[in-house]
């Protein structure tokens, strides 16, 4: 994320991206506060809030922590940001970062370890997908969404967060 936020352009919107208390957060570290914003539980508004900054010339990373809050913002990516660049409109910036909760070695349930990577890779036009499964592919990824044109959705797996 620090590579992210190295680019002026690039704000970090979500649920636990100023407060700790998800998977993530230790990759916010570098990120300087005044470039990150604190969202309510309202997954859809996120998603059009992001879309919003993008076509004012922000890069937006919109943090959805798992797949399970990301589906509630699946009107605003799938019939918003993915049509916009079908309808000749524009091609707005959304780097959208979220993650499959692990089934262990604490279950986090059914609703916060649901996969829908392969669905929103059929669903998704012109948002490219993009799935890291190994920490080696991460830093690649990122700059090709920050760099690549268009948006981008990056789906990490949360096991890859356990220490030791």
């Amino acid at each position: 994320m620090a590579r992210l936020a190295a680019d002026p352009r690039t704000l970090f919107v979500g649920q636990t991206v100023r407060y700790g208390g998800q998977a993530m957060w230790p990759t916010f570290a570098e990120v300087p506060m005044d470039r990150r914003i604190e969202m309510p539980v309202a997954e859809e508004f996120q998603m059009g809030f992001c879309i919003g900054l993008a076509l004012q010339g922000y890069v937006p990373v919109s943090v959805y922590p798992r797949w399970d809050f990301l589906i509630l913002a699946a009107n605003q990516l799938v019939n918003h940001l993915d049509k916009l660049p079908l309808m000749g409109a524009c091609r707005p910036k959304v780097i959208i970062r979220t993650g499959v909760g692990p089934h262990s070695p604490l279950d986090a349930g059914p609703q916060h370890t649901q996969d829908h990577t392969e669905a929103f890779r059929l669903m998704l036009q012109t948002v490219r997908v993009r799935e890291i499964k190994t920490a080696d592919t991460a830093i690649s990824y990122y700059e090709e969404a920050l760099r690549g044109e268009g948006s981008y959705l990056v789906v990490e797996r949360l096991e890859n967060y356990r220490d030791g």
